[in-house]
């Protein structure tokens, strides 16, 4: 298949919205605590995750619909269901990848609050959203992360040291504090599985603009994004091995802190005169993911009432955007100096739903909603099984060490 750059988009969203806590993040702290411990579970829920995040663009690109449309035809208490747990965690989601791209900023540019660079972030996606809406996502994004992509897999090789003998001993937490931290690092890894619900509606928007998008192509958008996300996970907790695990140091739970460990983390394996340019690399990683999560909350949200209500509501979008930026600032207030805190709730949250939107995007991919051509393979129908029970039994392990 030919590659044009311009069909991709979607799958580059996908990955603006999840390299963000889950990597810079969860993975980075993963390695720093439990060196390359955790990386089956890097690539188990990778592995798991698969399939349910991969229907989102299949179902749109076959039917022009969103899931969101699916679900409603598969029942009305499907999309209700849905509003709820979104309604439940978007603030919490919202807020908590606020905060870290807030702490960077301070970090980077100095002299000001995290209050102060919460409000400006906010703001500036806003106006972002508010004037050119879906194309500049889709054009800010590819560079972004082809970015970002670089800027790693040369700081990992930097990290490496060949008179070092590299540990690749896999471990199983046992404890709970161990076994919440392992849920919360997979809730999020590479990214909730709402998104992918978020990952039709921005295919549906993409064929507006590109109407000669076929499945294929969507598919290979997908993979690229993908696949992208996990390589990078790999380099955040690689990173997070190589330079902090046993080094005496941990990361911080605030926001600030953290992100100049973060910096310190990259300057020490590229080079001092690199701390602009990686601070800069950060910045604009989770700028994305605030800018993409700000998006998609109140797009689904909005696109939700009116399927459910079957009324069009001009203003619906506005009026989420708005629901969900006085949220974010108000949980904001109250948890500043708690950012490890709500990135744990964000993240076990997203665990204990994964396999609502598992099971549901399953049985919409092969239902009579979805043409036949594009429903899923033998293989892939066992794949999803499997990986559902899966998690499923991850779920029921981490409510039984509570």
């Amino acid at each position: 298949m030919k590659l044009d750059i311009k069909k991709l988009g979607p799958g580059f969203l996908f990955a603006g919205a999840a390299i963000g806590v889950s990597h810079l993040v969860q993975s980075t702290r993963a390695g720093a605590d439990f060196g390359f411990g955790l990386l089956w579970a890097l690539l188990l829920i990778n592995l798991i995750k698969y399939p349910f995040f991969q229907f989102g663009p299949r179902y749109a690109s076959a039917t022009g619909e969103s899931l969101l449309v699916g679900y409603r035809k598969m029942s009305r208490s499907v999309i209700i269901a849905y509003i709820i747990l979104t309604f439940a965690t978007m603030f919490t989601i919202q807020t908590a990848v606020t905060i870290v791209t807030a702490g960077i900023a301070s970090s980077l540019f100095g002299g000001s609050s995290l209050v102060f660079w919460t409000a400006i972030i906010t703001g500036i996606c806003m106006m972002i959203l508010l004037i050119g809406r879906y194309k500049i996502l889709d054009n800010l994004m590819k560079i972004i992360v082809l970015s970002l992509t670089i800027s790693t897999i040369i700081a990992v090789a930097l990290a490496v040291k060949p008179t070092e003998t590299i540990d690749f001993a896999q471990i199983i937490p046992k404890d709970a504090i161990s076994v919440a931290f392992l849920i919360a690092f997979m809730g999020w890894m590479p990214a909730p599985l709402d998104i992918s619900i978020w990952h039709s509606v921005w295919t549906v928007e993409k064929k507006k603009l590109n109407t000669g998008i076929t499945p294929e192509q969507s598919l290979f958008d997908f993979n690229v994004g993908y696949i992208t996300t996990t390589i990078l996970a790999i380099g955040f907790l690689s990173l997070g091995a190589l330079v902090m695990f046993q080094s005496g140091e941990s990361f911080s739970s605030k926001g600030g802190e953290f992100a100049n460990q973060l910096i310190r983390m990259y300057t020490y394996t590229l080079g001092e005169p690199t701390k602009v340019i990686i601070g800069i690399a950060a910045l604009t990683t989770m700028f994305s993911t605030t800018l993409t999560t700000l998006d998609a909350s109140p797009r689904v949200m909005s696109k939700s009432v009116e399927i459910i209500s079957e009324k069009n509501f001009k203003k619906g979008y506005l009026f989420w955007l708005l629901v969900l930026v006085t949220g974010t600032l108000c949980i904001f207030f109250f948890f500043i100096s708690e950012m490890g805190l709500l990135i744990k709730i964000a993240t076990i949250l997203s665990f204990l739903t994964a396999p609502f939107y598992a099971f549901f995007n399953y049985r919409l991919l092969n239902s009579k909603h979805t043409p036949k051509e594009a429903r899923p393979s033998p293989f892939m129908k066992w794949y999803s099984i499997l990986s559902i029970i899966i998690l499923i039994a991850f779920s029921i392990w981490y409510l039984s060490t509570l």
